[in-house]
C-alpha cells in the first residue's frame, strides 16, 4: 500500500504519523459522546500516550504494508475531520476492510464520506481490490448512512456478533462494494 497522500475537492488524505499522537487524541477526546457507543476501544478513554503508541503502531503497519490509517484534514484550515483506514483482510482473494470515525464538531458536513469514498476508490482502482468491506453495530444509523452514501450495499446482518461496552449482544452489519465485473449472482 504505497499510499503518501491524496487530496478530494475538501480534504486532504495523509498517513497517520508517529507524531498525530497530541492532536488525535483531542479529537477522541472531543468526541467521545458520539463514538463510545460504537467504539469499544474508546472505553475508558484513550490516554495521549496510549494514542501516540498507537499512532506509531499504525505507521509501522503502514511501512510493513498491511494497513493505511489516515488522518482526513479539511483543506480549508487542517481541522482534523477523522480518520479511515483499510487493511488487508486477504491478501489472496484481494479483500480489504475499511473503517473509520469521525470528529463531532465537523459531523453532517459530509466530510467522511468523501473521505471514505476517496479511500474505496483508491482501494479498488489503485489496489485492484476485488471487494472493499466495513462492518457497524446494526443501531450505528450514522455510520451506516455513511456506508450507503460511499457507493456500500448492505449484504447482511450477523445477528449476536459482538458485545457492546455493557455486555449485550448486538448485531453486525456487513457493507460491500464489490470492483467492477466481479459480481456473480450463484
Amino acid at each position: 500500500m504505497a499510499f503518501t497522500k491524496m487530496e478530494t475537492e475538501r480534504l486532504t488524505l495523509r498517513v497517520v504519523s508517529p507524531e498525530d499522537g497530541p492532536a488525535l487524541n483531542r479529537t477522541i477526546i472531543e468526541s467521545l459522546d458520539q463514538l463510545q457507543p460504537w467504539l469499544d476501544w474508546m472505553t475508558p478513554p484513550p490516554s495521549v500516550e496510549e494514542t501516540s503508541r498507537w499512532c506509531r503502531q499504525a505507521y509501522a503497519r503502514y511501512l510493513l504494508e498491511e494497513e493505511v490509517n489516515l488522518m482526513l484534514l479539511r483543506k480549508e484550515d487542517g481541522a482534523l475531520a477523522g480518520v479511515c483506514g483499510l487493511r488487508k483482510a486477504n491478501a489472496v482473494l484481494r479483500h480489504h476492510e475499511v473503517g473509520y470515525w469521525g470528529a463531532a464538531r465537523l459531523q453532517g458536513a459530509g466530510y467522511m464520506t468523501e473521505g471514505v469514498k476517496a479511500l474505496v476508490e483508491y482501494a479498488l482502482l489503485e489496489l485492484a481490490a476485488s471487494r472493499v468491506y466495513l462492518t457497524t453495530d446494526e443501531r450505528n444509523l450514522s455510520s451506516r448512512k455513511l456506508a450507503e452514501r460511499a457507493g456500500f450495499q448492505l449484504e447482511g446482518v450477523l445477528r449476536n456478533e459482538r458485545m457492546d461496552n455493557h455486555g449485550q449482544f448486538r448485531n453486525t452489519c456487513v457493507y460491500a462494494r464489490i470492483a467492477a465485473g466481479n459480481w456473480t449472482t450463484h
